[in-house]
């Protein structure tokens, strides 16, 4: 039962859920890999990838508020819980200590493509059943593929 009604048919509404859904877990944890990765990178390159960590930080959590308020105004709780992104996160886990600036790179050039695939489905998905929605994904999705880009750019 939601306490919101949607403007969507029941049918739409869960796909349009879902994919929403699963945008919000991946984008936490995005921001929480980017995070963990932004404190432990060291190397002769630590400042300026320190920073360009930061900006996937801001990205993701930006986009975070974003999926999450579509999904209540279509009338879907939003689950941003840390269990709920454990669980149904598209993204490998960091390693614990310090990351060489070359692998913290690569661990995000990885996260990033992984999260990218993942939307690009939920893109296709939401096609159909609410191109509002969908125009959040793309939008949120060229952001992404921006610091994919510079962050292969950085790899070489």
């Amino acid at each position: 039962m939601s306490a919101v009604r949607s403007p969507l048919p029941e049918p739409d509404r869960k796909t349009v859920g879902d994919a929403l859904q699963g945008a919000l877990v991946d984008l936490v944890d995005l921001s929480l890999v980017a995070k963990q990765v932004h404190w432990n990178v060291v190397g002769p390159r630590f400042r300026s990838v320190h920073l360009q960590l930061d900006e996937v930080v801001d990205t993701a959590r930006t986009h975070t508020d974003t999926v999450a308020e579509r999904a209540s105004a279509i009338g879907v709780s939003p689950d941003g819980r840390a269990e709920t992104v454990a669980k149904t996160s598209g993204i490998d886990t960091v390693k614990d200590g310090w990351i060489q600036d070359t692998e913290a790179v690569r661990i995000l050039v990885d996260a990033l493509n992984a999260v990218i695939a993942r939307m690009r489905e939920r893109i296709a998905a939401t096609d159909k059943p609410d191109p509002v929605s969908q125009d959040l994904l793309i939008g949120l999705t060229a952001d992404l593929e921006k610091h994919a880009w510079m962050f292969q750019a950085e790899a070489g």
